[in-house]
């Protein structure tokens, strides 16, 4: 229960319990609660803590309710209301065991509806999560659903306290089950339970959910963003190769994250040691169109860098035959895999798509899953991207070339909306 709804609760119940005194006060002697009399010396403490409580002094009401304790004989409704009473402080105060032990106390009473026991669970374990007691909140997130209870709030306290205390294998079940639920009844999923999905999964290198956390947050949420928050995730796995720094380049152009002027002069640099030299002249040439280079300090420095491309551009055209031949009379496929990309990229690109098919068929390829990504988005750059996806989605292994296989996938994907 959220706890302007539990003040607001307890504060009600003190005005009903005591009544409308003709001044616009609360009178003692009008009302009962309960069939039973709520007398003046706990009467007015707790009418001073229900104004304290809607001050928002949550900790100078939980003191003034110490003033109910003191006096003696009291009754089951008058400890009931002094409960209810401290719920609401608490609540406010962050106090979640204060709370559990007054709301266990007017449980025992029987008088506290089922629906009011489940309004207070759900704000006991709610502040038990803010406060970073993630094993209690998880406990009353549990009791509250195994009585009755099926907030959406408080399914997401369970699965962010599931994840919290290290229960990946729970997290990544009830929150799968969550979004094929939003899907199955045409609702979109929130960013939040992907990402939580996401970061669940990839604690628990559980590769299938992270590959379903990934397809849909970008399916769903494809803005630049989210984008490059993937992408700096795949780059931080403790396997990633850094032989697919051009490669991740390749996605943030593709998807506008690139960032500053080194980003195209480093990857114009990746991109021509690859042997991809119209690439190269490409990228510092959207560097120029987008007035990231040209500029500044820097300015006549990305000049010589563009020079430099052209130059570049035009040895590689000079040399296309021969490196061709040489890569045809290799006894491996390796230089025509390597060769057929640059050749996609400097628009032939069904016959560098052609040229790379002829090195994995060659075989004796030092990477072939490389081979087999480059394959891909060689294909794509040919306008075949139905058969560019079934090239990526047969990319395996676990060093990087993988994950970015389907990232590509996804990226097409966004492109065609």
């Amino acid at each position: 229960m959220k706890l302007k709804a539990v003040a607001a609760a307890a504060i009600g119940a003190v005005a009903f319990c005591f009544g409308a005194a003709p001044d616009g006060g609360l009178g003692f002697a009008a009302a009962t609660a309960q069939g039973q009399s709520v007398r003046p010396e706990v009467g007015k403490p707790l009418q001073a803590a229900a104004a304290l409580i809607k001050s928002g002094k949550y900790k100078d009401a939980l003191a003034k309710l110490r003033e109910v304790e003191a006096v003696g004989g009291r009754t089951g409704n008058e400890n009931y209301m002094l409960e209810s009473m401290r719920v609401a402080a608490a609540s406010g105060a962050g106090d979640a065991d204060t709370m559990v032990r007054s709301f266990e106390v007017m449980k025992s009473s029987g008088n506290v509806a089922a629906a009011e026991q489940l309004r207070i669970m759900e704000s006991i374990a709610g502040t038990y999560l803010r406060n970073n007691e993630n094993g209690k909140a998880l406990n009353w997130a549990q009791r509250y659903f195994k009585e009755g209870g099926n907030s959406a709030t408080m399914k997401q306290v369970l699965q962010n306290a599931q994840f919290l205390t290290g229960d990946m294998a729970s997290t990544i079940k009830d929150v799968s089950e969550e979004i094929n639920a939003d899907e199955k009844a045409g609702r979109t999923p929130s960013a939040d339970k992907l990402n939580l999905l996401l970061n669940a999964s990839m604690r628990a290198k559980d590769g299938n959910a992270e590959a379903m956390a990934l397809e849909k947050l970008l399916a769903y949420y494809p803005k630049k963003e989210y984008w490059a928050d993937v992408l700096g995730r795949v780059q931080r796995k403790s396997s990633f190769s850094d032989r697919f720094a051009l490669d991740v380049y390749r996605l943030q152009l593709a998807t506008n994250n690139m960032k500053s002027a080194n980003d195209y002069m480093e990857m114009s640099q990746l991109a021509v040691q690859a042997g991809s030299a119209a690439e190269g002249k490409d990228i510092v040439d959207k560097g120029f169109a987008a007035g990231v280079l040209g500029t500044g300090a820097e300015g006549e420095r990305h000049k010589r860098l563009r020079d430099l491309m052209v130059k570049r551009l035009a040895e590689a055209k000079a040399g296309e035959a021969d490196a061709e031949a040489q890569a045809k009379a290799a006894k491996d496929g390796n230089a025509l895999a390597n060769l057929g990309l640059g050749v996609a990229y400097n628009g032939q690109a069904a016959k560098g798509a052609k040229l790379i098919e002829e090195g994995i068929a060659k075989g004796s390829l030092k990477r072939p899953e490389d081979a087999k990504l480059h394959l891909g988005l060689a294909q794509m750059l040919a306008g075949d991207v139905s058969k560019a996806q079934q090239t990526l989605r047969s990319v395996k292994g676990n060093d990087g070339a993988a994950d970015l296989a389907r990232l590509w996938i996804i990226q097409s994907r966004s492109a065609k909306k």
